[in-house]
């Protein structure tokens, strides 16, 4: 009778135990469904496109997150997550979008390692007009306001808020045999939080590769910072350099806001280009939360460039979202680019932000965008 009582006792022991640990972790399934239906007006040399697209307003993707506390306000966090596009059911590949483990303190801030978002995704967005909604920057993503720049074999670190700043640091190994920089990038921003002002900013830097040795390109994973006629000719830009900076400010249930950015490419003996490019772009905007439900946002953004050519876009954005629910919504976006001058490689073609007509028109293009997003 004693073995049993002892034995029992062992086991209740174990579960106790278990139940322990087992409520100082979690792991959480979660994804973005979006689709819509766009219209462009003068899109890859044809006069429009009609047309189902995916990922419009936020990429398509699934992922698992989580943590487990290790005492003394220490614990491990991770995140593997996968993009798909939801018209073909394809996937470009498992955990293709972030993927990485690390480490989180209260005192200390959160050290991860692995493929990563551009920090200033963090830091900067929260200041633009996209942090509303699509699509309200830079035409052609040149300055990566975007957001959606991956970067992989990152080191990064996050500070803790200390009275409403915070901090990050990122540094990506380029994987080169016999060189440290080749192939890597480094970036540096901080965001301020108050009760209505909002103000940010950051620096990121890209060895673009030696490319007898790994080909030339930078060592990230992202949607357009080469993929438009805006900046295509620099691809082969020997080094990359951008700062954004930007604020907000929330009267009500109004919020106005601005960001400016200076984006450079560089040339070395093996660019197809001679001299320097560089960019200077700046968008004002304006979001109103009209209701609980109903979002209206408009955005103005002009783009200069010069250097190695002179080409100017003037952008105009208008946007506006329902909210059915808390995971779901519908929205709607207007959009229309100008462009003149020349974009290095020829006359400069129109592209709106980063938006899914990438192919770009002749010096004008519009967009228009009814959709509908659902978050789990």
């Amino acid at each position: 009778m004693k073995n049993r009582i002892l034995l029992c006792g062992a086991i209740g022991a174990i579960g106790m135990t278990t139940q322990a640990f087992a409520g100082d972790s979690s792991v959480t399934l979660y994804g973005v469904i979006d689709e819509s239906i766009q219209y462009i007006h003068n899109v890859g040399g044809e006069h429009y496109q009609l047309g189902l697209q995916s990922s419009n307003w936020y990429t398509n993707r699934w992922g698992i997150k989580g943590n487990e506390d290790l005492g003394g306000g220490l614990s491990t966090v991770f995140r593997l997550e996968s993009e798909f596009d939801l018209n073909t059911g394809k996937a470009d590949g498992i955990f293709n979008r972030q993927s990485y483990v690390g480490l989180s303190s209260k005192r200390w801030g959160t050290l991860t390692v692995g493929k990563q978002l551009d920090i200033m995704q963090d830091m900067v967005v929260p200041v633009q007009g996209d942090n509303f909604l699509e699509y309200f920057t830079a035409p052609g993503d040149i300055d990566l306001a975007d957001g959606s720049t991956l970067i992989s074999n990152a080191v990064q670190w996050a500070s803790p808020v200390w009275n409403g700043l915070q901090m990050e640091a990122q540094y990506s190994f380029g994987g080169v045999a016999g060189s440290m920089s080749s192939g890597s990038t480094a970036s540096i921003a901080g965001l301020y939080t108050g009760q209505a002002l909002t103000l940010a900013a950051g620096f990121f830097h890209a060895d673009n590769g030696n490319p007898v040795f790994s080909g030339r390109g930078i060592n990230s994973t992202n949607n357009g910072m080469f993929g438009t006629p805006v900046n295509s000719h620099y691809a082969s830009a020997s080094k990359i350099n951008v700062a954004r900076t930007g604020a907000s400010y929330a009267i009500g249930p109004v919020t106005f806001g601005g960001y400016y950015s200076y984006s450079e490419y560089l040339p070395d003996g093996y660019s197809t280009f001679s001299n320097a490019e560089r960019f200077n772009n700046g968008e004002v905007w304006a979001y109103w939360q009209v209701t609980t439900a109903v979002g209206l946002e408009a955005g103005y953004d002009y783009l200069k460039s010069h250097g190695d050519s002179s080409a100017t876009y003037n952008q105009f954005s208008l946007a506006s979202d329902y909210s059915l629910s808390k995971r779901t919504r519908l929205y709607a976006t207007a959009a229309l680019t100008h462009a003149t001058g020349s974009n290095g490689a020829g006359p400069a073609q129109a592209v709106i932000a980063d938006s899914w007509g990438w192919e770009g028109g002749n010096s004008k293009q519009a967009l228009f965008v009814l959709g509908i997003q659902h978050k789990f």
